[in-house]
């Protein structure tokens, strides 16, 4: 009987660690650092996770002031943790993809995202997302 009580509660604990799991479904906010020290652009990640899967979209101010809008691709939570690829037009008509990873601590979204960049070399920044309250 003490074994079946233990390995019930074993089973309950493991179901409320995976429900606290946080959920990053919504939409959030960072900046991007602008061009050789340039203003910076405001991006939206608008999220919505189903178990594992992640999806939604990325939105940020174009060259021209209209916005640019891309699908995010091959997205997937992990606990606190995701992952998902985007890409957007380049200059010269060139598709750049970029990789974001991050990790969800309460209403930030720690980000790293990897681009290629102009020397060919993968450039790596850094940014915390915020979540939207409206």
């Amino acid at each position: 009987m003490t074994k079946k009580l233990l390995f019930v509660t074993t089973i309950l604990l493991a179901l409320a660690f995976a429900a606290s799991a946080a959920d990053v479904t919504g939409k959030w906010i960072y900046e991007q650092a602008g061009r050789q020290g340039g203003n910076p652009t405001k991006v939206t990640l608008t999220l919505k996770a189903e178990g594992s899967k992640l999806s939604g979209t990325l939105s940020r101010p174009g060259r021209d002031g209209n916005a640019m809008e891309a699908q995010i691709a091959d997205g997937k939570v992990d606990g606190n943790n995701i992952s998902f690829k985007v890409s957007m037009q380049g200059g010269g008509g060139n598709q750049m993809t970029s990789e974001y990873v991050g990790t969800l601590a309460g209403d930030d979204l720690k980000l790293k995202i990897t681009r290629p960049g102009r020397d060919g070399n993968a450039q790596t920044t850094e940014v915390v997302a915020k979540k939207a309250t409206t």
